[in-house]
């Protein structure tokens, strides 16, 4: 059953896999990775810590952008730690790894 995302018009396509990624967001969008299920409380639907940057005009990880927001008071002294964790739990640099079909609208 086809799944409907919805992503800002600003964001850019998405890359084939294997190819860099651009931030597109379809990714985090149409499911959680590990990390994203444990800060979004979710195993399936859009990730929560995905955020939109407009200086950017693309998809980036909060985990990663600002780890101190997502993190619970008393652990916002490792946000720097889990930034750099997240770059490696998100696979950062890997490139695109979604095999998502995508059909704009």
């Amino acid at each position: 059953m086809p799944q409907v995302i919805l992503l800002r018009v600003e964001a850019p396509a998405k890359p084939s896999v294997g190819e860099s990624c651009n931030g597109c967001g379809i990714c985090c969008t149409s499911e959680p990775c590990p990390v994203g299920m444990l800060f979004s409380r979710r195993a399936s639907g859009p990730c929560a810590v995905l955020e939109f940057s407009e200086e950017e005009g693309r998809y980036r990880c909060g985990l990663v952008t600002d780890s101190a927001k997502w993190l619970p008071k008393i652990l916002r002294g490792a946000a720097p730690w889990m930034s750099k964790a997240a770059l490696r739990f998100v696979a950062a640099g890997r490139g695109c790894d979604s095999s998502v079909e995508v059909q704009r609208q």
